[in-house]
């Protein structure tokens, strides 16, 4: 049997098309690489040299990790500002345990597999967050039963249940303004995201603090305060996912996301080559 007619041509781009033209098919085999800043803005890690090719063989695991995040952030932060009369998180319990955790768990195992380092902590982080988070909101755990007293049998609004919370909030915010500091390597969204979230963070520490003083009305504006920054968040959460998912699905956007990777050293060079040239500066 006669084998079909191929074609193979060279694209301007540099992606060589190897065709059957009797069925009108088309292949390409790419040796195409992303730049940098590209590389930058769809995986949120600077480039750096990996061994394999995951990124070319595994989808674009970080605005799965990002809906995760911004479902999760954007119901939290409404009920904490009180619309329509919310209270409690108990009837959407299930963003502490699986819309957020579980796509943000996902997101950290490929973005370990592929190597990039900087989301899968990200990613690793809120998850455990959420989780942790969400176990003070299951009423059924009875948490604040060891401080429970006759005038507060639940022992939720004592005020050494709700330092310690307030404590736990802390040590949060000082880990999410650790990530902050790297963030600035990205772009100007994210680290938006991280500083907003951080400082979110301490807020909702204090009025954990002023529950445990008994000022309930300074209580309750700390907590919509909170809540209105991881609104922000969850803003910028979408439309930094919105970017990647535009980018990975090829539709050309020019929207800023005001690029820092430029106002650092390049990140796609060996270790070894990079300390040479700290020990030469």
């Amino acid at each position: 049997m006669a084998t079909p007619p191929t074609t193979e041509a060279t694209a301007t781009n540099g992606i060589r098309v190897v065709g059957d033209e009797e069925k009108g098919l088309y292949r390409t085999q790419t040796g195409v690489t992303m730049s940098p800043e590209l590389f930058e803005k769809l995986y949120l890690t600077p480039k750096v040299p990996q061994v394999g090719d995951y990124n070319k063989r595994f989808a674009n695991p970080t605005a799965l990790g990002f809906v995760g995040f911004v479902i999760s952030t954007f119901t939290f932060s409404i009920i904490l500002m009180g619309w329509g009369g919310a209270q409690g998180f108990s009837p959407v319990v299930g963003i502490f345990f699986f819309v957020g955790p579980v796509l943000l768990v996902f997101s950290m195992v490929f973005e370990w597999i592929m190597g990039n380092f900087f989301p899968m902590m990200v990613m690793g982080l809120f998850a455990v967050f959420w989780l942790s988070f969400g176990m003070l909101q299951l009423p059924t755990l009875q948490l604040g039963a060891g401080y429970a007293t006759a005038a507060d049998p639940s022992g939720l609004t004592s005020p050494e249940y709700n330092s310690v919370v307030a404590l736990y909030l802390i040590v949060w915010g000082f880990a999410l303004f650790t990530f902050f500091i790297f963030t600035c390597k990205i772009n100007a969204v994210f680290a938006s995201i991280f500083l907003l979230v951080s400082v979110a963070s301490w807020v909702l520490s204090g009025a954990y603090w002023k529950v445990s003083w008994g000022d309930y009305d300074a209580a309750m504006k700390l907590q919509k305060g909170g809540g209105a920054l991881l609104f922000i968040v969850a803003l910028l959460g979408w439309y930094m996912c919105f970017i990647i998912m535009a980018g990975e699905m090829r539709i050309t956007l020019r929207l800023p996301v005001g690029d820092l990777s430029h106002l650092w050293p390049k990140t796609d060079v060996e270790l070894a080559t990079s300390e040479q040239r700290e020990h030469k500066d």
